[in-house]
């Protein structure tokens, strides 16, 4: 059985989400932030900032993340959303990929056999709500903005090759004092290390096997 997360009050966790994508982003999700920047004070609004980092859009620590940033945008929003609904409810979407597309007593169903609790239970009322809002806001047809993200984090080292040109003049093998000289171009890519004894092996390697008349 498994324990399903969900807000407190869905209705709030609704109001606070439309705040944020207006609200500027901030250096840390507070209680703070949601009382001043969001104007939502009381203890249900800061009982749903536990709730917005299980969703992805902050750290641990209150630190925003790309997929806040993703959510801000509105032609991005349902995908972060999107992707946050199968973190969240990971379970759900393993006893079916498309459970976004149930109806109520479908879904509730689905959430009493993945809990085992009562159907009238607050843990199955508060977590059919806290989805209903989620998944008038998700968009499952976009594409994964933590795919993106992850694909676009997954290549540091290739974005960080520096490429030399390195040019080579050739005697030719019949060479007059008149002749022609050959010449070719190397496009060396050097690894993203700050090691001088790398560069040094790599040129010396050069000298030895390329650059030797």
């Amino acid at each position: 059985m498994d324990n399903l997360p969900y807000a407190q009050q869905a209705g709030t966790l609704e109001n606070m989400l439309v705040k944020i994508q207006t609200a500027s982003v901030p250096e840390n999700f507070s209680q703070d932030f949601v009382s001043t920047k969001l104007s939502m004070k009381g203890g249900t609004p800061r009982s749903i900032i536990p709730f917005i980092k299980k969703m992805g859009l902050a750290t641990s620590d209150g630190t925003p993340t790309p997929r806040y940033s993703a959510f801000r945008n509105k032609d991005k929003a349902g995908a972060a959303i999107a992707d946050s609904m199968r973190e969240v409810y990971a379970t759900l979407f393993e006893m079916n990929e498309y459970v976004y597309d149930l109806d109520n007593e479908r879904l509730k169903a689905l959430i009493v056999e993945a809990t085992g609790a009562e159907a009238d239970s607050n843990p199955v009322t508060k977590t059919l709500a806290t989805f209903n809002v989620l998944n008038k806001i998700a968009n499952f047809d976009a594409g994964s903005i933590t795919d993106a993200v992850e694909a676009a984090e997954s290549q540091p080292e290739k974005n960080n090759v520096s490429q030399i040109p390195i040019q080579i003049n050739t005697p030719s093998a019949n060479q007059s004092s008149e002749g022609i000289n050959l010449s070719y171009t190397i496009n060396l890519n050097l690894p993203p290390t700050k090691d001088i004894e790398v560069f040094n092996a790599i040129f010396k390697s050069l000298k030895q096997h390329l650059l030797q008349d």
